[in-house]
């Protein structure tokens, strides 16, 4: 029968809660939760994860969350973030205030500083989470990311409360050793706690909480905590025999806190360590200990030297992710004792490690068939030939990083594209030997590239685009700075890659108005633009482009002399979804001014 309701009428509640549940976007949630009272309430039930913000009020903004959302478990209170509070009950907000309202214009030059009485406000509370532990009772996991007034007391009564909680992230909050040995008596299914940037924090806290609950954790992170030594990666070793996780950024670790982590948590599995005081022995202890090691990151280090990742290529057959950064005393002997050692390789990064060279990436390709990412930055004796290796032996590399490596070029290029044809993501920055032979390449040959990034390659011309567009199915690209590329390549681009939904051309001085056009008419899925210093784009140009492209959410324009007023007021009026514009001040008009009245009073920053 016509308009009958027969999805309500047939379908019980725990079906449709069932479908809700399913649902993996939070648009979709909200749409569903628009359809009638009875969706309304179901939706409210069916959400398990709930992430906030700062907002005018964050210790009532939570009360006001448990009453609607019983179901929750995941909560995720970041006040890096801004949100808006929700509309007054009984009051319905107009469509046009519906779309200004998350619409932000950043202006050039301007810095709006808030008055010291109007942070507070802002800042959750003890009081807040005593709310998050009475509204929420089902809770497993919380993350308080720098919510510097929360306190030991409301961890305290958070963890008495919740004693469900599987997961702690309290980077950044000013908590002491008496809230954490609460958590640790409390807590005893907690598996991930992060106490990154806890200033606060003694050995004392994390003794006794490894002692309460080592049992279950299985992640830890410590970083900035300047007085967690090494006695407490001891009482973890000790305690925590089922740690697969730990990440240690600090100076006042030794060889004696890893030696104990390695020789206690034979099941670690991620590795990572920021610690300037460690040397090869606690790396020898680390390979021949920690066998199912899968991951290992080893940050600033100045007394690592090959010896150390031999011992991880002999002892860690399983590691699939490496990272070496500025690592100085690293050479092409370490990776390639990882390379032979480690064949079940999948992702490699080098970050300034200045002794690592072609013979140790050649290595990689010779030795490592299942590499799928690669990142080589500001590696200047890495040349042609490592990547001509990489290219024979690496044929599911999907993923290539490369920052300031002045040796590799052309040559390079066009043996990963041609030995690399399942390249998805292609990354390029200040590589001035890269020029538009090895990305012709890429075009011709790498037909599943999504993800293309070539910035200030001077050497890059417009054929690069030409053969891209035809042959790749873009939906990222980034040319800034390649000042070579003009109006015929973005064309290519618009022509060929419809489902491009990102595009950088700042600091393009050739393009002009024709390319903005193309991409308006071929590109309606575009939802950011970059047309930072732009000189020959104009208000002609930004009108064609936001014609069509209506999912448009984000538009800088500063440094374009011939945009003006008029412009802005054409991209904030045509796109519904538009989000942020980024512009000088003095190129917004007053009626545009207040078109955005809800944003501006908070939302202007300076570049």
């Amino acid at each position: 029968m016509r308009g009958h309701d027969w999805i309500n009428t047939c379908l019980p509640d725990e079906l449709i809660l069932e479908i809700l549940r399913r649902l993996d976007s939070k648009s979709s949630h909200d749409a569903c939760s628009l359809v009638c009272k009875r969706w309304l309430g179901l939706e409210r039930l069916s959400r398990s994860t709930l992430r906030i913000g700062a907002s005018g009020s964050p210790d009532i903004f939570i009360k006001f969350l448990a009453q609607r959302f019983v179901n929750v478990k995941a909560v995720h209170i970041d006040e890096r973030l801004s949100i808006s509070l929700p509309v007054t009950a009984g009051k319905r907000r107009r469509r046009d205030e519906n779309s200004l309202l998350s619409l932000k214009i950043h202006f050039a030059g301007e810095r709006n500083e808030p008055k010291e009485e109007e942070c507070e406000p802002f800042c959750l509370t003890d009081s807040g989470l005593t709310a998050v532990a009475d509204g929420f009772a089902k809770l497993e996991k919380l993350s308080l990311i720098w919510c510097s007034n929360v306190t030991s007391f409301g961890v305290m009564s958070l963890a008495q409360k919740c004693s469900l909680l599987k997961s702690l992230d309290l980077q950044g909050c000013y908590v002491g050793d008496q809230g954490l040995a609460v958590v640790g008596q409390c807590c005893k299914q907690l598996e991930d706690l992060n106490l990154r940037f806890c200033e606060s924090l003694t050995d004392s806290g994390l003794v006794t909480l490894a002692t309460e609950c080592g049992k279950s954790l299985k992640s830890l992170g410590v970083a900035a905590c300047a007085r967690i030594t090494d006695k407490s990666l001891e009482a973890v070793g000790s305690h925590c025999k089922n740690l697969e996780t730990l990440s240690l950024d600090s100076e006042f670790i030794s060889n004696k806190g890893i030696l104990a982590i390695a020789q206690g948590c034979p099941l670690l599995k991620v590795l990572k360590l920021q610690c300037i005081n460690v040397t090869d022995r606690a790396l020898m202890a680390v390979g021949a200990s920690c066998l199912s090691l899968e991951m290992l990151a080893l940050y600033s280090f100045q007394q690592f030297t090959d010896e150390g990742l031999r011992s991880i290529g002999k002892g860690c057959k399983k590691l699939k992710n490496l990272t070496l950064s500025d690592c100085n005393f690293l050479g092409d002997r370490g990776l390639e004792a990882i390379a032979t050692g480690c064949t079940e390789l999948t992702h490699l990064e080098v970050n300034g490690c200045h002794n690592i060279g072609t013979i140790g990436l050649e290595s990689v390709g010779k030795s490592c068939p299942r590499l799928t990412e690669l990142a080589l930055l500001y590696c200047q004796r890495v040349g042609n030939f490592a990547l001509t290796e990489v290219g024979r032996g690496c044929k599911y590399l999907q993923a290539l990083h490369l920052v300031d490596c002045s040796s590799i070029g052309d040559e390079a290029i066009c043996s990963i594209a041609k030995g690399c044809r399942n390249l998805k993501k292609l990354h390029i920055r200040r590589c001035y030997e890269v020029g538009s032979k090895g990305i012709v390449a890429v075009g011709e040959n790498c037909h599943s590239l999504t993800d293309l990034s070539l910035r200030f390659c001077d050497r890059v011309r417009d054929e690069a685009l030409i053969a891209v567009g035809h042959g790749c199915p873009l939906k990222y690209l980034n040319v800034s700075g390649c000042n070579q590329i003009g109006d015929a390549g973005i064309v290519a681009v618009a022509r060929g890659c419809p489902n491009l939904t990102y595009l950088d051309v700042s600091v393009l001085q050739n393009l002009r108005d024709i390319a903005l056009t193309e991409l308006g008419e071929g590109c309606p899925l575009l939802k950011d633009i970059v047309l930072s210093h732009c000189h020959q784009i104009t208000d002609i140009g930004l009108s064609h482009l936001v014609k069509n492209c209506q999912m448009l959410e984000s538009c800088h324009m500063v440094y374009c002399p011939s945009i003006t007023a008029a412009g802005v007021a054409t991209v904030v009026s045509s796109c519904p979804n538009i989000k942020k514009v980024l512009v000088e001040k003095w190129k917004v008009s007053p009626r545009t001014k207040r078109r955005a009245s809800s944003v501006l009073s908070y939302l202007c920053v300076d570049l």
